[in-house]
């Protein structure tokens, strides 16, 4: 199965790979700018979010992403991951380093990270509002959880439409399948790295960002925190993200591939 996806502009290959609570629209701000900026940009729906049907059997996201880009005939590409997609970023960065050029991780999750109490309990609160079938409730809790105090409405709005949506796709779903689970050797990722935290995150993602940069050990890891955001910064300050992330990309991928360029 093809995951659902955009594919526009010219240039070096960006992928940008979303959070466990939005989909690939999530992506609508910076979107614009980084075909602009020179890449041929590629954002995409795992299985079970936005336009993509939820798994009928056991599923890499990682492995999906990868057939992706044979699809559209991508060797290799930057990976920008917010969240879970950080986590599908490093499983690629780490499986399959020739095919990845740099990595941008926003408020990232990490393979093989034991969440905390105060994790387990946020996802509980969810399952139970779920199963007592309030979705509204249960959205309007990740709302209040992942977007930091910048967040302005819009972006509230958006937030409720996406993770609605994910509600709405898996729980139509006839069997429930989870990805594999992989716990990589991040050691092995070779990829320029930007690591992204936010001041109002959980501490789960914070510590995950800190902790980043000594585990990337063959790479070149900086760590960057965003003291006004929460989790999904890229929603709450878009022009602030998207300056971040194009300033990277141009050292790390533009400026090693000249003859790429529009």
């Amino acid at each position: 199965m093809t995951l659902s996806h955009d594919v526009a502009g010219n240039g070096p290959a960006l992928v940008l790979l979303h959070s466990g609570v939005c989909d690939r629209r999530m992506w609508d701000a910076q979107w614009p700018a980084l075909i602009d900026a020179g890449y041929q940009v590629v954002r995409c729906d795992f299985r079970g979010f936005g336009s993509t049907p939820a798994a009928d059997r056991p599923y890499s996201d990682a492995e999906d992403v990868r057939e992706l880009l044979d699809t559209l005939g991508i060797a290799r590409a930057a990976l920008v991951g917010a969240s879970y997609g950080g986590q599908v970023a490093l499983e690629i960065a780490a499986r399959r380093a020739e095919r990845v050029s740099a990595v941008a991780l926003l408020c990232s999750a990490r393979p093989g990270h034991e969440p905390s109490g105060e994790l387990r309990a946020l996802g509980e609160r969810e399952e139970a509002l779920i199963e007592a079938g309030d979705l509204t409730g249960a959205v309007e809790l990740m709302v209040d959880t992942w977007l930091g105090p910048d967040a302005a409405e819009t972006a509230r709005e958006a937030v409720r439409r996406m993770q609605r949506r994910a509600y709405e796709v898996q729980l139509a779903a006839a069997g429930e399948f989870e990805p594999i689970e992989a716990e990589p050797d991040l050691g092995a990722v070779r990829a320029p790295c930007l690591v992204v935290s936010g001041g109002h995150d959980l501490a789960d993602f914070r510590e995950i960002a800190a902790q980043l940069p000594a585990l990337l050990t063959t790479t070149t890891a900086h760590h960057v925190d965003l003291p006004w955001a929460g989790h999904l910064p890229n929603l709450e300050r878009p022009s602030a993200v998207t300056g971040l992330l194009v300033g990277f990309l141009r050292e790390k991928v533009l400026a090693q591939s000249p003859g790429e360029r529009r």
